[in-house]
């Protein structure tokens, strides 16, 4: 595909990133997803920047994804042996809900939000311009804008409880809460519904993905009137969501069979994904972060790109595994659900026992694969692990055939010169002990792509942002609150008998459903994809207690804004008013 080069002559200043009108466009930003010549490449062009900084800038693991995850009882990113991912305390703090106006992880998110939103107002008013010079190429491409604006204010207004209302760069944003924000954000997506194009694959707002929107806006809206008070959630909402589920779930769209299909090489395609971010090119952009964030810095998860790791950053917390062992008793969940595990490294017989065998006597403790067909086992990762090995001049090890070697993988990070093995724990938490490298059960939910020649970019994975599977929850629970449990049962069984492509896993169908269930459900369905946050405060569950957290403060459903924004802000009293609690 081609690549297309966005430099813009817009001023270096940020300016309050979106609030007052200006931002940066100077940096060269790439999507391989939008291809033109003439009048189409003026929209390719135009719209090209907002995918990119979703992309690299709102999606990057450290920024939306690192908050949404490592701010619910999903996930827990400690001090890594006193050395790795500190970072100032930021995950700690948000882990705790202990966060500041301060909080990088916080800032960077707001900052990454605003500036992309700043580019869709842009991008939609230059394709406004060119609807009324008559190049009509430009009609569908200003759809997706708006779509756009309406999708980052919807992360504005889960974050932090505020929507920007903006239809010129020219202007000063209008900053508006509760109905009214939801008010604006429903206008926005109906104005385009029924009319923004439908058939430029998972990589593009469609007229599918506004109609999920819009089913995750009325979900949400009991939430979004009142965020620091007890949802309230109206049958008219649920209602709408039905509807527009309903819609989507007599589409074009299928259930994957595989579940793991859906995230790995090639998943661009999957019937199931409605909206993704684009990576089938070979960009340095197109990154794997979220492959490459939880699993262990001593695998080497691509032997033919010797270069590729993992960073041991994000583990499982204790509680949120413990919900996949309340749920199936004394079958291990591996075997009794096809979503929390899938095997690929495939170990002989012979070899797993590993008793009397360490680093110091295991050279000959080996099995042969093509570099190729080495694949990482997936899912949530436990116990030792198996990947290639490095000789002292940094080469992979190999067999006589040329294979790859794979061996027990040594524990470089933590265990000092007394070699082990890595074996992530089930434990994991903020003191000494539990904050070591192997600590923590590891999400390995994204493939690390066969085109991936690092840790961390040229993936071929689509990053998935709405799928089927979400559909079928979203409906489950307005069935469910609007009291149809028979509805919502079916909904959730449906869903959960589909992961059927190997039947030995397939989960079996449940008997009774309620919300507890349902959130479970949830949790089992959607861990890694930036969820659990939301589900959680919508559940009644964000007050609780869980590993290393405490605080039940509700304030702490919104993260405060961050201080360089209050600061900036300052010169006009009243526009931009702090979170309540911080």
């Amino acid at each position: 595909m081609k690549n297309i080069g966005i430099k813009n002559i817009f001023t270096k200043m940020i300016c309050l990133f979106i609030l007052f009108g200006c931002t940066t466009l100077e940096e060269e930003v790439l999507d391989e997803s939008l291809t033109g010549t003439g009048q189409a490449e003026i929209v390719s062009g135009t719209i090209a920047p907002v995918y990119g900084l979703l992309r690299n800038g709102v999606w990057l693991h450290t920024v939306n994804f690192g908050l949404q995850e490592v701010a619910s009882d999903e996930a827990i990113l400690p001090y890594r042996g006193g050395t790795d991912w500190y970072d100032g305390g930021k995950f700690i703090a948000v882990h705790q809900h202990l966060m500041t106006p301060s909080n990088s992880l916080v800032g960077d998110t707001w900052t990454n939000i605003t500036l992309t939103l700043s580019r869709a107002v842009i991008a939609a008013e230059r394709l406004s311009l060119e609807v009324e010079a008559g190049n009509l190429r430009a009609q569908d491409g200003y759809y997706e804008m708006v779509a756009m604006k309406a999708y980052l204010n919807m992360l504005a207004l889960d974050n932090w409880g505020l929507v920007f209302k903006k239809e010129r760069s020219s202007e000063r944003s209008e900053i508006i809460r509760g109905q009214e924000a939801i008010d604006y954000i429903e206008s926005e997506l109906l104005s385009v519904v029924e009319v923004i194009n439908n058939d430029k694959g998972p990589g593009r707002l469609s007229r599918s993905a506004v109609k999920a929107l819009l089913a995750r806006l009325y979900l949400n809206a009991a939430v979004y009137r009142n965020p620091s008070g007890t949802p309230e959630f109206r049958r008219q909402d649920m209602d709408k969501v039905i509807q527009y589920t309903t819609d989507l779930i007599s589409g074009p769209y299928a259930l994957s069979p595989e579940y793991f299909d859906l995230f790995g090489d090639d998943n661009h395609n999957n019937p199931e994904i409605i909206f993704a971010l684009d990576q089938r090119g070979v960009l340095e952009t197109e990154q794997q972060r979220w492959a490459y964030w939880s699993i262990s810095g001593d695998q080497i998860p691509r032997p033919e790109f010797p270069n590729t790791r993992g960073t041991d950053a994000v583990a499982a917390t204790t509680d949120f595994y413990q919900t996949w062992i309340d749920a199936y008793g004394n079958i291990d969940p591996a075997v009794a659900d096809a979503r929390f595990f899938k095997e690929n490294t495939i170990i002989p017989d012979e070899l797993k026992d590993l008793n009397g065998i360490n680093p110091s006597n295991d050279a000959e403790h080996f099995y042969c694969v093509d570099a190729k067909q080495f694949e990482m086992d997936r899912g949530i990762i436990r116990g030792i692990i198996w990947g290639p090995r490095k000789d002292g001049g940094g080469n992979i090890l190999t067999c006589d055939d040329g294979k790859v070697r794979v061996y027990p993988v040594i524990n470089r990070r933590t265990s000092g010169s007394n070699l082990t093995y890595v074996n992530h724990t089930q434990k994991v938490d903020f003191t000494g002990e539990g904050s070591l490298h192997n600590t923590g059960y590891r999400f390995s939910k994204y493939q690390f792509s066969h085109t991936g020649t690092n840790c961390c970019s040229f993936s071929s994975v689509d990053l998935v942002l709405i799928r089927l599977g979400e559909i079928y929850l979203m409906r489950a629970e307005a069935k469910l609150r609007n009291g149809d449990n028979a509805g919502a049962l079916a909904d959730v069984n449906m869903l959960r008998t589909s992961r059927n492509a190997r039947p030995g896993q397939t989960p079996k169908a449940l008997t009774n459903i309620d919300l507890d269930i349902l959130f479970r459900e949830t949790g089992f369905e959607l861990y890694w994809e930036g969820f659990r946050r939301n589900y959680q405060i919508r559940f009644g569950k964000y007050e609780g207690i869980w590993t290393g957290k405490t605080d039940s403060d509700v304030n702490k459903r919104l993260f405060p804004i961050p201080q360089r924004a209050m600061d900036g802000a300052s010169n006009e009293e009243g526009y931009l008013v702090q979170n309540p609690g911080y």
